[in-house]
C-alpha cells in the first residue's frame, strides 16, 4: 500500500494497481495474493484457514455486541470502532485454553476473569474517552444494573466541549451469549441536566433486568447538547460523546 502524492489523485484501476481514497487519505496498492480457491483446498494453506475462521468468529462476535447496542452507540461511536472491537474479540478469543486450533472462540473465552477485564473500560467512541470526560465517581450494583452518581456538579465533574449547555446521562445492561448469538439489552431512564453548579444525585435504572444467558454488561453513556431556543442539539453529531462497558460478569 502505497500513498499517492502530487496534485492529482487518481480513484480507479490502472492495469493491477488500485488507487483508492481511505480515511487515511488517497493510497494505491497492486493486485496481489494467492488464488482463493487454493486457500480453500490446498493443504499448505490450513494454518491459514484456521487463521481465517477464527477471525471469523471473532468479528461475528464483535458485530454481535455492536448489534445489541446500536441505539446507543448511533450517537457515541467513533468510525474505527468495528476493527478495535474485532482485535478486542480476538484477545478474548485468544483465551480459549480448551478449543483446537481453528475452533477457538468468544464464547469459551469470555468465561475466563482475564477476558472479561479486557471487555470492561471497552470505550466505543475513542474520541470520547469516558475516564477523560467523566470524574465524578460512579457506582454499579451488580444485581439491580442501577448506575449510581452521587452529587455530580456538571461544571466542575465534566470536561464539557465548548458550546455544550446540558448533559444527558443513561445506561443499560446488556446480556449478550457469545456462544448462541442471544442478546438482551434493558437501557435505563435518562437524566438531562443543565451544565451548571447544582449538585444531583443521578440514578439510571433499569426497565429490567436483562434476561437470558450469557455475560452481563453494564454501560454508562454521556451525551452533550446545545440548547437554542428551547431545544436542545447534538454537538457534532455525537462526536463529544462517551460511550463505555462500564463493568462485567
Amino acid at each position: 500500500m502505497a500513498r499517492q502524492k502530487g496534485i492529482i489523485k487518481l480513484e480507479g484501476k490502472i492495469g493491477d494497481i488500485s488507487f483508492y481514497k481511505s480515511k487515511d487519505g488517497y493510497l494505491a496498492r497492486e493486485k496481489g495474493g494467492v488464488d482463493a480457491s487454493r486457500i480453500k483446498n490446498d493443504p499448505a494453506f490450513e494454518r491459514t484457514r484456521e487463521n481465517g475462521s477464527e477471525f471469523g468468529g471473532s468479528a461475528r462476535s464483535g458485530k454481535l455486541l455492536r448489534d445489541a447496542i446500536r441505539t446507543m452507540m448511533q450517537n457515541a461511536s467513533d468510525s474505527r470502532v468495528t476493527s478495535r472491537l474485532t482485535k478486542l474479540m480476538t484477545q478474548i478469543k485468544n483465551l480459549d485454553g480448551t478449543s483446537v486450533r481453528g475452533a477457538r472462540n468468544v464464547g469459551v473465552g469470555i468465561a475466563v476473569p482475564a477476558a472479561k477485564a479486557l471487555l470492561k473500560g471497552f470505550n466505543f467512541n475513542d474520541k470520547a474517552i469516558l475516564g477523560s470526560i467523566l470524574f465524578n465517581p460512579f457506582g454499579v450494583d451488580l444485581g439491580t444494573g442501577v448506575i449510581t452518581l452521587d452529587d455530580l456538579i456538571p461544571i466542575n465533574d465534566l470536561n464539557t466541549p465548548s458550546g455544550a449547555t446540558h448533559i444527558t446521562l443513561r445506561g443499560a445492561w446488556a446480556k449478550v451469549d457469545f456462544a448462541t448469538g442471544d442478546t438482551d439489552v434493558q437501557e435505563t431512564n435518562a437524566v438531562n441536566l443543565p451544565i451548571d453548579a447544582t449538585s444531583t444525585n443521578v440514578v439510571l435504572t433499569p426497565v429490567a433486568a436483562a434476561a437470558g444467558a450469557g455475560t452481563d454488561l453494564f454501560l454508562l453513556m454521556v451525551e452533550f447538547f446545545q440548547e437554542v431556543n428551547g431545544n436542545q442539539y447534538t454537538l457534532k453529531n455525537g462526536a463529544y460523546n462517551a460511550l463505555s462497558i462500564v463493568e462485567v460478569q
